[in-house]
């Protein structure tokens, strides 16, 4: 046994989210983390790698008692974490990325770093991952799944034991996907212990070893991958069966709402046009790096655009900025809700009515009090759990921080939706509650559009799927008409 968690209890502002986890992980095995947002596998991640400090419990590291009671101290044990976003420096090397921190010095009074050394074991490690890569590589100039391998060299370079892994396929393409599973199969077979926590079940079933579901904050059942079933690891997960996963509900299609005309991105780009409706979902697909989310930047004007128009429910507006886009109605769910959606350290009530302030104003300042009435009508209808106002918004889970998004853009009562990738890295039983949020828009008549990587939440979802490559649009189908087959063809530039 390497890991053992014993009675492992934690609170924030007196909510229990972590209520006496048992947990034990055996070397040279992949233990998987499963539960649905909320359920306490980021808690558990963060009191193992000294982020966090448990209330009570006892952690034991082989056989010996261990206290983490700061990040060092977890890394001193041999254990190190990948998260899902990556803590790389683009502007430096692979080399001095993979040593950052740690580096080798020569042996001189002058204690001068050790580059050769340092660039040969660089290049050791990343063979070790079945990499070819330059140790002298700037890590901005490699692709995520790449830099991915260079995190994992460097929890290889601190001779870590057991490497936790969080989410870490959910910013992958299809080929960096199969990259990572192999690599962890490899390093699975040289000893190498991992946790890895992930919503794509598929791949659970393809490298885990041992499940540990977690509901609530509470451990509910610790099961063998080879003998246990999709259905059967949904159903421990969320206490209730999912029989569609994609509640797909048809609506009767309406007028235009919004309408974009020869809009270039840059003076060299190629223009575009199409146009959304309400009472449909029109989904966005593409590969890794296609322009749909450049596309959408330049709509909200978030990013610049070169030229063209925009129109909204038939009416040519001036959107020049942000808060133009707010003002006429647009909504934008970014991909990166921590870092574009959110104000992690401020809590929920702050968060929901951010987007449009003067509604909470009474004689000219702001009013907490509306805040929280506000906060407090959306915690109810959107299920935001823990249902605490007062909560930081860093101390949610990934489902109900989209939830929080979600919300803060329902206050602005926008007509127009336009959601980035609406339920990366969040569970199964989460994704339908969005799905069932973006139903209700389609609903009460807003248009609704969606840019995902996930074919079959295209499939499932949209109405109308227009396809992108390389900057142009190259497909654009009722969904009656296509499949994965043919969205990929015109997502490579058939």
């Amino acid at each position: 046994m390497l890991l053992k968690m014993k009675d492992v209890s934690k609170s924030f502002s007196g909510v229990q989210v972590l209520h006496d986890i048992n947990l034990e992980v055996e070397e040279g095995e992949v233990h998987v983390l499963l539960g649905e947002n909320g359920a306490g596998k980021s808690t558990i991640i963060k009191i193992l790698t000294g982020a966090y400090t448990k209330d009570t419990g006892q952690i034991k590291w082989e056989n010996e008692i261990l206290e983490v009671a700061e990040p060092k101290d977890a890394i001193d044990a041999g254990i190190a974490t990948i998260y899902q976003e990556l803590n790389l420096i683009p502007e430096l090397s692979v080399m001095e990325n993979i040593f950052l921190g740690h580096e080798q010095k020569k042996r001189s009074k002058f204690s001068l770093l050790n580059r050769s050394a340092m660039k040969k074991r660089a290049k050791e490690l990343m063979k070790r991952l079945g990499q070819n890569t330059d140790p002298d590589e700037l890590v901005q100039n490699l692709g995520v799944g790449q830099q991915q391998l260079v995190e994992i060299a460097k929890a290889l370079s601190l001779n870590a034991k057991l490497i936790i892994m969080d989410e870490p396929t959910s910013s992958l393409s299809g080929n960096e996907v199969e990259q990572l599973l192999q690599t962890v199969e490899r390093l699975r077979k040289q000893g190498m212990t991992f946790i890895y926590i992930s919503h794509r079940l598929e791949e659970i079933k393809r490298i885990g070893d041992r499940i540990t579901i977690l509901r609530d904050g509470t451990k509910v059942k610790t099961v063998d991958v080879n003998n246990t079933s999709i259905d059967e690891m949904i159903t421990l997960m969320v206490g209730r069966t999912l029989n569609n996963k994609f509640p797909k509900i048809e609506f009767k299609k309406g007028n235009e709402g919004l309408r974009v005309e020869r809009l270039k991105l840059t003076p060299e780009s190629q223009e575009i046009n199409f146009t959304a409706y309400a009472g449909e979902i029109l989904g966005f697909s593409g590969l890794v790096g296609a322009g749909r989310t450049e596309l959408m930047r330049g709509i909200f004007a978030a990013d610049s655009i070169e030229s063209g128009d925009i129109y909204i429910f038939g009416e040519k507006k001036k959107i020049r900025q942000p808060k133009d886009a707010i003002k006429e109605g647009i909504a934008f769910i970014t991909e990166d809700r921590k870092e574009e959606g959110l104000f992690l350290d401020q809590p929920l009530y702050f968060n929901k009515t951010i987007a449009k302030l003067e509604q909470v104003k009474k004689n000219g300042l702001i009013s907490v009090k509306g805040q929280k009435n506000i906060a407090d009508k959306y915690v109810e209808s959107l299920k935001i759990r823990p249902n605490n106002i007062n909560l930081l918004a860093r101390h949610l889970s990934g489902g109900n921080q989209q939830k929080v998004v979600i919300a803060k853009w329902l206050f602005t009562q926008a007509k127009v939706f336009i959601f980035d990738e609406p339920t990366r890295g969040i569970d199964v039983g989460a994704k339908v509650e969005v799905y069932n949020l973006i139903n209700e828009l389609v609903k009460s008549g807003a248009c609704v559009i969606i840019v995902s990587s996930e074919l079959p939440e295209i499939l499932g979802m949209c109405d109308r799927i227009i396809v992108m490559h390389e900057g142009a649009l190259t497909g654009d189908f009722n969904r009656d008409e296509v499949d994965q087959e043919i969205i990929m063809k015109a997502a490579t530039g058939g």
